[in-house]
């Protein structure tokens, strides 16, 4: 079974944390090779979404992009006194009031301003972590069935063409013995002509010599094991657009190689 390396999906679920969407293009490439647009959250996940990918993605160039939009009743973080620090610094202001003999109140803005008094505690990304490599997984697997869907089409499109070069190289061999037979007459009837006598046997000497030079069993032998070659290639499950486009190139070759050697109208046209 052979897969396209073009396809789109998009996927989107609503938490209680918010609203996220994967979006997934894949395009052809020689290699895998990915491109990654993520939020500031999810940044520490980019190792893994790279490697959730390569379990279902084995080439292309694949853009794969993830919103987030967080729900507004949501808190995204929450503030928080460090107690023990706000006491220390009461406390010393304290003992520098008694030491400066004063009664002057603690500036409770300026203590604000002091480093680390206010903590910025961020809610548990774990969850929110999870919930986007469980949507990634489902945004995979439906670029790949996309992906599958369209090679199938593509592989029918293919098994097509494999029979109609089967039925082509039928055809030339079914013609082949009445193409020598024409040979041989076009001969006489040039030999006729010039009204010349031959030496016995002559005639039949240069029909088999141009019968070699137009023999083409063997380029006919080649396309037949390459259409058995490239319906196999269909079948596995394994990336095969390598061995495809070989196949291509050796199916150009034997059909330029009948084309060379066609003397007959029909087997050019089939070359073509």
């Amino acid at each position: 079974m052979i897969r396209s390396m073009t396809g789109f999906a998009r996927v989107e679920c609503q938490y209680e944390f918010g609203r996220l969407s994967w979006e997934m293009r894949s395009v052809n490439h020689r290699y895998l090779d990915f491109g990654l647009r993520l939020p500031e959250e999810f940044r520490p996940l980019e190792s893994d979404i790279r490697t959730c990918l390569g379990q279902y993605l084995r080439r292309g160039k694949i853009e794969a992009s993830l919103r987030y939009v967080p729900e507004p009743g949501a808190i995204a973080s929450k503030l928080e006194l460090n107690l023990p620090l706000a006491r220390e610094i009461l406390a010393v202001h304290k003992e520098m009031s008694q030491l400066a003999d004063t009664e002057q109140p603690a500036d409770i803005s300026n203590l604000l301003k002091w480093p680390g008094l206010i903590e910025e505690k961020r809610p548990d990304p774990a969850p929110l972590q999870a919930a986007a490599m469980e949507l990634l997984i489902e945004a995979a697997q439906d670029l790949q069935a996309g992906r599958r869907r369209e090679g199938e089409q593509m592989a029918s499109a293919i098994r097509e063409r494999l029979s109609a070069v089967s039925v082509l190289t039928a055809n030339i061999r079914l013609w082949l013995p009445e193409i020598r037979a024409g040979l041989k007459q076009r001969m006489l009837e040039r030999v006729a002509d010039l009204n010349l006598p031959l030496e016995p046997g002559r005639i039949e000497q240069e029909v088999v010599m141009l019968s070699q030079k137009i023999d083409v069993d063997e380029e006919l032998d080649r396309l037949d094991a390459h259409v058995a070659e490239a319906y196999r290639v269909l079948e596995l499950e394994e990336p095969v657009g390598r061995r495809l486009d070989f196949l291509m190139q050796e199916f150009n070759r034997e059909s330029n190689t009948l084309s060379s050697k066609s003397i007959d109208q029909r087997t050019t046209q089939a070359s073509v």
